[in-house]
């Protein structure tokens, strides 16, 4: 089972309706860059975050969940992480929204954060 999937890739299965893209980033950086199109914006520092995350998983059965981050390596120890609570099915979106290969470098859409 894959652990990370390409940019292209979670865009197109969100689209799909079968993931959950999920930006963990702070709000400040959903400010300066906007959130990947389709992406719920969970700040991965707040107290409550394991908790809406379970949440959003019981809304979304049979959704996979892909994080996204700034690079690519907070979505992965987090979904390592996760993965050691019992979270099944969740990925890392490779190169986040700012590394190489990421979100923005493809050139894929985003959204205005308020």
């Amino acid at each position: 089972m894959p652990t990370t999937l390409a940019p292209r890739e979670a865009l197109d299965a969100a689209r799909a309706g079968t993931l959950l893209l999920i930006d963990i980033r702070t709000p400040a950086e959903w400010r300066d860059t906007g959130l990947a199109q389709g992406a719920i914006a969970l700040d991965v520092e707040t107290p409550a975050f394991e908790v809406r995350l379970a949440g959003l998983r019981l809304d979304h059965r049979g959704k996979r969940i892909a994080l996204i981050d700034r690079s690519g390596a907070l979505s992965a120890s987090t979904r390592d992480k996760l993965a050691g609570r019992g979270f099944r099915d969740i990925l890392a979106v490779r190169g986040g929204m700012l590394g190489p290969g990421g979100w923005l470098a493809e050139k894929l859409p985003v959204a205005a954060y308020p």
